[in-house]
This record gives C-alpha cells, sequence and structure tokens, in this order.
C-alpha cells in the first residue's frame, strides 16, 4: 500500500551512520562492503517485499564495465551526439552559473542609517543640504551547501533514442552543475542477467517456492562518485551505450540505493534526479510473483522519500510522463526539448 506512514517503516533517518568516504583507489568489492544494500528498510519493509537472494546482486564502477578501447569509442560516440546541443549547453550553463553565483555571493542592504557610508547616494546631501546621510551594510547570502545524485535508468526498454536522451540529460545536468561548484553523483540501474540470471537457477534448484520476492541478479552502476572528479568520471560516461547493458529494471531497490548513497552525505541539501522511462520491469520476478509486485514498491518508496525524507525528489521521464509515480516530474520527448526543458527545470530547482 503506497499511503504507508513512515512510522510503520520504522525508518529512523536521523540515526542512520555516516557512512565512510571511500577514496578513489578503494577497490569495488571493499566499496561493496561499505555501501552496497546496507539493511534495506526500505525494501523489506512490512514483509511487503522481499528479495529472495542478494548473494549475486553487485555494485560496479562504470570504468569496469569496458575495456579502455571500448570506453574511448563510447564516450566519442556520446560527444557526437552532444555535439548538436553545444550552445544550449553553454547558455544553460552560463544563465544557471550566473543564478547559483548570486545566491552564493554577499549582497548589500541600502538606505541605512548606520553600517558603511554609501558614496554612491553621496550626491544627494551635495544637491540638498540636510539630506540625510545614507549607509550600507554588506550580508551574506544564505546559499545551502548542495550535492545531486542522477539515477538513470539502464533497462532494455531506454534502448535506443532513451539512451541516448538519458546520456545528454546527464551529461549536460552533471557538467553544468560542477561548473557551479555544486557535487555531484551519476548511478545507474540494470540486471546483471535477462531472465532472472543466478537467482532463479538457484530458486528453480532449491523447489521454485510460490513468491519468491526478487529474482534476479540486480546491477547497480557508478559512473561517477560524489568526491570523485568530473574531468576523470566523464571519460565512462559513454558506457552505458554500450551494447548488451541494458536489461531489466527494478527501480525500488534502485532508489533506496541511491538514496541511502545521499542520505549520508554532509551537504546541507540533498536533491535525487531519477532519469527513466516508467515502469519497472523484471519479467522473472513478475512471473513468480504477481504483476503489480515491482510497481508496488516502487510507489511505496517514492511515497515515503517524498514526505519523510530531507532529500528532495525530481524526475525526468524520457518519452513517458512518469508523473503516475513522481510528484515532480518533467518529460523530454525530443532531443530538440532538452535545453529548453532542463534550463526551465534546474532554474526553478536552484531558486527554491
Amino acid at each position: 500500500d503506497a499511503e504507508a506512514s513512515l512510522d510503520d517503516l520504522n525508518i529512523d533517518f536521523e540515526n542512520i551512520e555516516q557512512t565512510p568516504e571511500i577514496a578513489d583507489g578503494t577497490a569495488i568489492d571493499e566499496e561493496i562492503d561499505v555501501l552496497a544494500y546496507p539493511n534495506n528498510d526500505y525494501a523489506l519493509a512490512n514483509n511487503n517485499y522481499s528479495i529472495f537472494t542478494k548473494e549475486y546482486d553487485e555494485i560496479i564502477d562504470a570504468k569496469d564495465l569496458t575495456t579502455p578501447d571500448e570506453a574511448i569509442r563510447l564516450r566519442a560516440q556520446l560527444d557526437n551526439l552532444i555535439k548538436p546541443h553545444q550552445t544550449t549547453i553553454g547558455k544553460l550553463a552560463n544563465r544557471l552559473q550566473r543564478l547559483l553565483l548570486a545566491q552564493q555571493n554577499t549582497s548589500w542592504n541600502y538606505n541605512l542609517e548606520e553600517g558603511m557610508l554609501d558614496t554612491a547616494r553621496l550626491h544627494r546631501v551635495v544637491a540638498k543640504p540636510g539630506y540625510p546621510l545614507s549607509f550600507k551594510q554588506e550580508t551574506e547570502n544564505n546559499f545551502k551547501d548542495t550535492i545531486v545524485t542522477l539515477l538513470i535508468d539502464n533497462s532494455g526498454s531506454m534502448r535506443g533514442r532513451s539512451i541516448s536522451l538519458a546520456a545528454i540529460c546527464t551529461d549536460i545536468i552533471g557538467s553544468t552543475l560542477e561548473r557551479c561548484q555544486i557535487k555531484t553523483e551519476i548511478l545507474g540501474f540494470t540486471t546483471k542477467n535477462w531472465k532472472g540470471g543466478d537467482s532463479k537457477q538457484q530458486w528453480m534448484k532449491q523447489g521454485s517456492q510460490m513468491n519468491p520476492g526478487r529474482l534476479n541478479d540486480i546491477r547497480h552502476i557508478v559512473y561517477k562518485s560524489a568526491d570523485n572528479s568530473w574531468r576523470r568520471s566523464r571519460k565512462h560516461f559513454g558506457a552505458m551505450l554500450r551494447e548488451g547493458l541494458l536489461k531489466e529494471n527494478i527501480d525500488g531497490e534502485a532508489l533506496v540505493w541511491s538514496h541511502e548513497r545521499l542520505f549520508r552525505r554532509n551537504e546541507d541539501r540533498k536533491i535525487l534526479i531519477v532519469i527513466s522511462d516508467g515502469a519497472p520491469v523484471d519479467d522473472s520476478t513478475l512471473s513468480a510473483n504477481n504483476e503489480e509486485y515491482l510497481d508496488n514498491h516502487l510507489k511505496k518508496i517514492i511515497f515515503e522519500i517524498e514526505n519523510d525524507s530531507s532529500v528532495e525528489l525530481q524526475a525526468i521521464g524520457i518519452g513517458h510522463d512518469v508523473t503516475k509515480y513522481y510528484k515532480n516530474a518533467i518529460t523530454i520527448n525530443r532531443a530538440e526539448e532538452l535545453g529548453e526543458v532542463l534550463l526551465e527545470q534546474l532554474t526553478k530547482l536552484f531558486k527554491n
């Protein structure tokens, strides 16, 4: 039931421990020990959602999805997709940068009775002797230290034009925010296999019990961790265009994972932007449970984050309206709409 309250889930956001920062050189299996699927309180809430086994799940760094030569070729492919949008990207970055810098910098209050003498208004005193002197004071704007996570649907239904749009979106948003000194984390989600993979094989060997819960090997991808540099990470973004990567999508658990990573950060403001084309689909899970199993779980997770977490949740629907799931969502249908829609959305987001 998507209307369950957070009290029912017994999740104490305030007391989730801070995760130790992971150095760039940390081996991926060490990172998994720290960050992969902690208790998944959300995912297992009220026993409405279960996982047959996590044994075959993985978190993988994008650089480990390709060979060095593949990474170069796929990055060049992504650059070619982005090229027609370079002018738009420049305008977007400059406009957003001006907005953010205006919020980050100090400002002045004028026409005060005390403070620094406002020499720009001395002409009034010269013109009208007896006119009171005007003073000004500098004030610091309250701009919150911010981090943005982009969570990208890397499922088979995104193949072709949709994943290209998602990749362009990611590069535009990420590069723009990095230019504005806002930290970004870029994550993706899919499964390791079609048709349930090793999880389903194990389930069948153990007698194919009824309603086993999630029944596939999930793959969560780190394209860029929050503390890695944009310059070093961007060369691996092309991996999302790699043939054979895009399989099934179990959105609810991906949302839990990305939210937990973001929630543990120390920044004052945390924003999670999901880029997706709609409903979660994993044939193995849905055929062994009920057809609404993943859909209901996703809706529950979204409801809890939107209503009870300090993380701000946004969504970009690629070719599909995702407002069925997300309260704050926009839709992008064509590449030509990218610049205008993203400019409007990001400007609105950072004016708050």
